[in-house]
């Protein structure tokens, strides 16, 4: 689960990352010439900085490389385990002091452009563009998660997704059937909260959970190659009447659908996923990797629990098959004179066996690589999630990290205000706009 703050997100961009590519509006550093394609010699010591420390998932990459090495005895492997929060520190102090492993995780959209752009991702299109051999085996929308201006810089690693879950017998008890549209998702609250539930559990404290619902509903009602733009500061206009509708439709469905006597912004998004799986709500939006959490131990049983896109409004002017959500990967680092072995690793990494490992039970990632998770090893709902997630149109990227920090703390904050309703939807788009001009 994203559960990083994006202030600390925000803080290391700003600092380290950027400092090395430059502001938005330079050009993209030059990165040394690195041969992805050229065969690589299995020697040497090769780095690998992960996001995978802690005890459920710090084996993964550990029976990894031991299989690597079995294979490929004189390569040495030096593997740096971070959890969610100890690796933002971790990549600013290397990328700092110049020490950027030869492979290293990153998130995608603002901040895996900052190392395009400062000339330290090496060019991966040759052998993972999406007509090449290694390319075919990854989702299109998770490969093109890591594009930037046609060309392909990271390997993603395991998928997630945005989804409505809902408990089954609670939309039996109130006689309502999953929303086809987003008025009928509004439709359903009055007779979900009659039969005695909270229709939407909603928690705001950390702010990004409101982003969640506001990307999802800007990809529905701003045409793609617009909301693109509009992220970039260099090309921002931010006009698009889209913008207005979705924050307002956003609001109405927490006044309508959470209940607002909890104080929204004052919740954590812990608190309000345990509403619902303690059967008191009956609808929570929630990311893949969360649905690991209904268990038999709760009130809420994994036969009652379902998942829906969070439906599309009526007369939308964006992308319906857009779902909101991003693959998490790896860089390889093109000052490395290790690329070729690099790329080397990560394929195996993502082969199928590893794949399919990496998805199932302990791990519990969902892999990126195409048929690797299965209703056997991922259970039904993730396995229903993933699907629609490689089926979709485009993976509209979440709103903390697809722009810049100072549009993303700007967003942070409008979210905020018009949960409140300190803020109207167009005092909130102004405010973003001024973000976004300033940061040109």
């Amino acid at each position: 689960m994203r559960s990083r703050a994006l202030t600390t997100f925000a803080a290391l961009a700003g600092t380290s990352v950027l400092a090395l590519a430059g502001c938005a509006g330079e050009p993209a550093a030059k990165a040394p010439a690195a041969d992805a394609a050229a065969t690589p010699e299995f020697s040497g010591k090769l780095s690998i900085l992960t996001k995978f420390a802690g005890d459920s998932l710090s084996p993964y990459f550990e029976g990894v490389v031991a299989d690597y090495r079995k294979l490929h005895p004189d390569v040495q492997v030096e593997l740096i385990q971070e959890t969610d929060q100890s690796i933002k520190d971790k990549t600013k102090t290397l990328t700092a002091s110049n020490a950027l492993p030869d492979i290293y995780f990153s998130w995608t959209g603002n901040w895996a452009e900052n190392f395009v752009r400062g000339g330290l991702a090496a060019d991966l299109t040759k052998v993972i563009g999406p007509d090449t051999a290694w390319g075919k085996t990854f989702s299109p929308a998770a490969l093109s998660a890591f594009a930037y201006d046609g060309k392909y810089y990271g390997v993603p690693l395991y998928n997630n997704g945005k989804f409505m879950g809902y408990n089954k017998a609670a939309f039996d008890k109130a006689g309502v059937k999953v929303p086809a549209s987003f008025e009928e998702l509004l439709t359903s609250c009055a007779p979900l909260r009659k039969a005695g539930y909270e229709p939407i559990t909603f928690g705001n404290k950390d702010g990004w959970p409101a982003l969640h619902y506001l990307q999802q509903l800007f990809a529905y009602h701003v045409p793609r190659d617009t909301l693109n733009a509009d992220f970039d500061p260099r090309t921002a206009k931010l006009d698009h009447p889209g913008y207005v509708t979705a924050l307002k439709q956003f609001k109405t469905l927490v006044d309508q659908c959470t209940d607002t006597r909890d104080a929204t912004n004052g919740v954590l998004y812990s608190s309000a996923q345990e509403k619902f799986l303690n059967g008191k709500a009956a609808m929570y939006y929630q990311e893949i990797l969360e649905f690991a959490n209904v268990t038999d131990e709760r009130e809420l049983k994994p036969d009652d629990f379902g998942i829906f896109p969070l439906p599309v409004p009526q007369g939308a002017a964006g992308d319906p098959g857009a779902i909101e959500g991003a693959p998490e990967g790896y860089l390889i680092n093109a000052r490395s004179p290790r690329v070729a072995l690099a790329v080397d690793f990560m394929k195996f990494l993502t082969g199928t066996e590893n794949a399919k490992k990496l998805s199932a039970a302990p791990y519990a990632q969902p892999s990126t690589v195409v048929g690797a998770v299965t209703e056997e090893t991922s259970g039904k709902a993730v396995f229903e999630g993933i699907e629609m997630v490689n089926k979709a149109s485009q993976l509209a990227i979440w709103l903390d990290t697809v722009t810049v920090p100072e549009v993303a703390d700007a967003w942070l904050a409008g979210g905020e205000a018009l949960v409140s309703g300190s803020a109207t939807p167009e005092k909130v788009l102004e405010s973003v706009r001024r973000a976004s001009a300033s940061a040109k």
